[in-house]
């Protein structure tokens, strides 16, 4: 079966080769129609095989189940939303904005439970996230903040070279996202869900999914594919497929991990512009990724853009200056992220029409919370999680191109400069 070659990320690779599931094989009925095998597809899937049993659900995939960022992501299933409180509640009140932030914390922990209750072995470990401050500009915009802590107890917490201070959060768990994704699959599977593989979503119309082996046709139709959205007709303005790259190193001696800490394994980052993050693997390398990589025009989606070595090599560059290590690098890899024009996730569900994406990074636990909404509002329960903000939300649509490709890349260039600018000067 021809699968697309991508860069191999460390979480993949220690799983071993890919058994893959049959094709589509011709047109089908279903009650729900899912495309998409990554999180938000399998969350829904999980959840709704509970609250509705008696649904058939089927789930298309292009490639094979976690191919895309559900299994190369930085392992980080967070509390985090794009969009920050202050700003939702401006918007939707203040009530709702603390509810939307509470149901992504208790998605942290639904992840972990989940997992467990499924014998899903995920090194699932919940040690919480610390972001540094390394600048005097990054303390000033951190000072006040909720969860902020001084320069003793961050560089407790993250032993990296001029730590000032830092913000920790105890919503977010370390985990290896392709064991969860992987896991989730088999269950799903086990629930009755059918999976085809290999099978390429090309368009999603009122009551169907099109793909190259057949038409499912559903009562219900899902799209969640996320950073691949902009590959389906009619869509490419939707989510803009922005890249993400990481690298892993070798196991660390426990030398230096006496001296970087992350001892409960907490995500780490810090306050600059151009996002970073990192984890302590369970076997005790550092995965660390990062933006930086172009957009490409048309929303391009490619198997070598998912390898850009001047990033690799900054990435490398940072965990040197952050940590006073030069680590060899075992895995280097990458892939797209899919953004709304608004930065506002979103998940919904009209006249038969579902969907759920624009995590802008910040998806795993996101994507749990998605599916069981998308779970209740396709079962027709009413519940809390249907009248969090993001449910029903729109985001305009993308600029065409060329204004596009110019206002992201430009965006990126800025956001460099800025980060430049903060660094102190050498005296």
């Amino acid at each position: 079966m021809g699968y697309a070659m991508t860069a191999p990320s460390f979480w993949l690779h220690t799983l071993g080769p890919v058994t893959p599931r049959p094709p589509l094989d011709g047109d089908a009925d279903v009650d729900v129609a899912i495309a998409g095998g990554g999180y938000t597809g399998l969350w829904t899937a999980y959840y709704l095989s509970q609250l509705a049993p008696h649904l058939s659900i089927a789930i298309v995939e292009a490639e094979y189940c976690g191919f895309g960022a559900s299994g190369r992501n930085g392992g980080w299933a967070s509390g985090l939303f794009p969009v920050p409180e202050a700003k939702l509640a401006r918007r939707y009140g203040a009530s709702r904005a603390t509810a939307m932030h509470a149901a992504l914390a208790d998605a942290v922990d639904e992840v972990g439970r989940a997992a467990a209750a499924e014998g899903i072995d995920c090194d699932y470990a919940k040690g919480g996230t610390i972001t540094l401050a390394r600048t005097p500009a990054q303390l000033r915009r951190q000072q006040g903040s909720a969860g902020f802590v001084d320069a003793a107890e961050a560089s407790a917490i993250c032993g990296a070279t001029g730590v000032l201070g830092g913000v920790y959060s105890p919503d977010c768990a370390a985990l290896h996202p392709a064991k969860l994704v992987r896991g989730l699959a088999s269950v799903v599977e086990q629930r009755g869900v059918a999976i085809y593989e290999g099978t390429r979503v090309q368009r999603i119309t009122r009551g169907q999914i099109v793909t190259d082996h057949g038409t499912l046709r559903a009562g219900t139709v899902v799209r969640a594919l996320e950073g691949y959205t902009a590959r389906l007709a009619g869509h490419r303005r939707a989510l803009a497929p922005v890249y993400s790259l990481m690298i892993a190193t070798k196991p660390l001696p426990e030398s230096d991990w006496e001296r970087i800490g992350l001892r409960r394994r907490e995500t780490f980052a810090d306050e600059r512009h151009m996002i970073i993050y990192g984890q302590r693997t369970a076997d005790d390398r550092l995965a660390f990724g990062g933006r930086g990589a172009p957009y490409h025009f048309g929303s391009r989606i490619e198997p070598s853009y998912d390898r850009v070595p001047a990033v690799f090599d900054s990435l490398r560059d940072t965990l040197t200056e952050m940590f006073g290590i030069k680590p060899e690098i075992a895995y280097r890899w990458g892939g797209p992220l899919g953004i709304p024009r608004d930065w506002m996730p979103s998940v919904g569900l009209t006249d038969g029409f579902g969907w759920a994406g624009g995590y802008v990074g910040d998806g795993v636990a996101a994507a749990n919370l998605a599916g069981r909404t998308l779970a209740d509002l396709i079962a027709g329960n009413r519940s809390d999680r249907t009248a969090l903000p993001w449910v029903g939300h729109r985001s305009r649509r993308w600029e065409p191109e060329p204004i596009r490709w110019v206002g992201i890349n430009a965006a990126l260039h800025a956001t460099n400069l800025r980060d430049a600018l903060e660094r102190p000067r050498a005296s």
